[in-house]
């Protein structure tokens, strides 16, 4: 394979592997519902795809119409504190909102979330649930 001469390579000559995309690092889906808007999320969510989470809010606000928003993030494999700023501007948004709910976080207890949501105490600032439903419910 022959070079472009775009590619980054180390001192010693040797080819870098590349970035992978943000789209291969985190799947973003919307579900509606009577009540909610539900963000879901697959993958990482560091400052590569934060804003993937962002796009995916911004849209979302402007489709709520008086239902709450719920990020569900039970397949997040990473969260970095880019992730967990989203997730506090989005909750400070949301509070702004008149007549609109908090915002509800999904987390699977077993996940690698819960451990960066506990030890920044950023679980005390947001409302979260278990499964989807349980959010739904409220």
């Amino acid at each position: 394979m022959s070079r472009t001469g775009d590619e980054l390579t180390p001192a010693d000559g040797r080819d870098m592997p590349s970035v992978p995309a943000p789209e291969q690092l985190l799947t973003v889906s919307v579900g509606e519902h009577d009540d909610a808007v539900v963000i879901t999320l697959v993958g990482e969510l560091d400052g590569l795809t934060v804003a993937r989470l962002r796009g995916a809010v911004d849209r979302a606000f402007a489709e709520l119409g008086g239902r709450m928003l719920i990020v569900d993030l039970t397949a997040v494999s990473f969260l970095g504190s880019p992730g967990l700023r989203v997730l506090l501007d989005t909750a400070a948004r949301a509070a702004m909102v008149p007549g609109h709910r908090t915002l509800r976080v999904v987390v699977d207890r077993n996940r690698p979330v819960v451990g960066p949501l506990e030890t920044t105490g950023v679980d005390k600032m947001l409302a979260l649930y278990h499964q989807v439903s349980d959010a739904l419910a409220g």
